[in-house]
């Protein structure tokens, strides 16, 4: 295996069309990785619903601080998936770890959506909310690391970036189906019926993600170079820390700049702009939708864009400096609106910088591992960054909003983590790993 500087690499030329088997592989692939992250998603969405079906209090507020709590705490087993099943993955391989996350999260999916609420169970309700959570948690620990490197060993190198690209594509296809979801329910039930049943409607359509999702893998073959590699690496874990520790730190830096907007900006602005802005729902589901819409749309071009970089790193620095600009600007712009439009164009500025930046940026995490450890090498630092800073960032942000009575807390917050990122970023050290 030969890892060189990225200086001594001369862009590849890509070609803008897609062979049949990689169209195969990016389907099933991000097929199954978008229902997942459907399912673990959804709940953020909803966030207000099950906070009054399962923390019932007498200030909306709290009770709203309490479901995003749960939300944040299915963050906590990301980590220990990530370890367990990327490991998995590194181990015996990635299309056998990406088949395991799906009937974890089925399991923690089917807890959540057919659980009787506090009115019926009680404390007992709750309790296994949060146990799902935990679960759906430890299965999407595992998840990225293993879809994202399977799409990027699966085609040529010159195609690197366009297949890993559909990683965050797929997570914002299934963003923008539970947005359209909460535009649908919403706007076809009434309040009542929505805050008892109606929001368990997208968590059961979830469940989809067993049979739909092994069938499609099943129809998958290992990459060459997870087969060459499997057991090399015994322990990953180890091997991680005792030559990759410092690129695992910054790395785990480095993606605070993308999950705290990405959790503030697209999913906690529903809850946002009602229970804080005192909006329609219907104008934080169309503002949830567009940012999803751009995230999958504009996903693949960057992939597109990376693959003819002779670089990655400016793409991204460029895009996480901008996002730190905009934060204030675009929160200024959404606390004074008194309509949509205002909404929808400062949340599509900056979701559309994310996304800019989503496919180079996963690409330059997976170059800096060798393959024996690069799931694991993926997986950790995308589960701690997600886990310390996008799930608790709707619980920081709500917490900020009640104790200063401020609604542009949420901004501060967001540009003071896209300038750690920053920094991070200018720190790492940009690698192209063959193969």
């Amino acid at each position: 295996m030969r890892t060189t500087q990225i200086a001594s690499c001369a862009p590849a030329a890509v070609n803008p069309k897609v062979a049949p088997g990689l169209r195969k592989v990016i389907l099933a692939t991000s097929l199954g990785n978008g229902l997942e992250i459907f399912d673990f998603t959804v709940f953020s969405f909803f966030a207000a619903m099950i906070g009054a079906q399962f923390f019932p209090a007498a200030d909306p507020i709290t009770s709203l601080l309490m479901a995003v709590g749960t939300f944040g705490v299915g963050f906590f087993t990301r980590p220990l998936g990530a370890m367990v099943i990327g490991a998995y993955a590194d181990r015996v391989g990635r299309r056998a770890a990406m088949t395991m996350t799906i009937w974890l999260m089925a399991l923690g999916t089917a807890a959540i959506g057919l659980c009787p609420p506090f009115a019926t169970l009680g404390i007992a309700a709750p309790l296994i909310v949060i146990a799902g959570r935990l679960l759906q948690g430890f299965a999407a620990g595992g998840e990225v690391g293993a879809s994202s490197t399977y799409l990027m060993e699966a085609g040529p190198a010159s195609r690197r970036g366009f297949l890993v690209s559909w990683q965050p594509a797929s997570q914002g296809a299934a963003a923008l189906l539970g947005a359209l979801l909460g535009v649908v329910l919403t706007r076809t039930l009434t309040p009542v019926d929505l805050a008892t049943w109606g929001w368990r409607v997208p968590f059961l359509l979830g469940l989809l993600v067993a049979p739909v999702g092994l069938y499609v893998r099943r129809q998958l073959h290992e990459t060459p170079v997870a087969a060459a590699t499997a057991g090399f690496a015994r322990t990953p874990l180890g091997e991680l820390c005792r030559e990759h520790g410092k690129t695992i730190v910054l790395a785990t830096l480095m993606l605070m700049g993308s999950t705290v907007p990405t959790y503030v900006i697209v999913y906690y602005m529903p809850s946002y702009l009602t229970r804080v802005m005192h909006m329609p729902p219907t104008t934080g589901y169309l503002s949830a939708t567009l940012s999803a819409l751009l995230l999958l749309i504009i996903s693949p071009l960057s992939g597109l864009l990376a693959d003819r970089l002779t670089r990655r790193k400016p793409l991204v620095l460029f895009t996480s400096g901008c996002t730190m600009l905009l934060a204030l600007p675009v929160f200024q712009m959404i606390t004074h609106a008194h309509s949509a439009l205002p909404v929808l164009c400062a949340v599509g500025l900056i979701s559309a910088l994310m996304a800019l930046g989503a496919g180079a940026g996963m690409l330059l995490l997976l170059e800096a591992f060798p393959a024996r450890v690069r799931a694991s090498g993926l997986a950790i630092p995308y589960a701690l960054g997600v886990t310390l800073f996008g799930g608790t960032a709707q619980f920081v942000v709500t917490w900020l909003i009640r104790t200063t009575g401020n609604p542009m807390s949420a901004a501060w917050y967001v540009a003071l983590s896209c300038l750690v990122s920053f920094c991070a970023l200018v720190l790492f050290k940009e690698r192209r790993t063959e193969p």
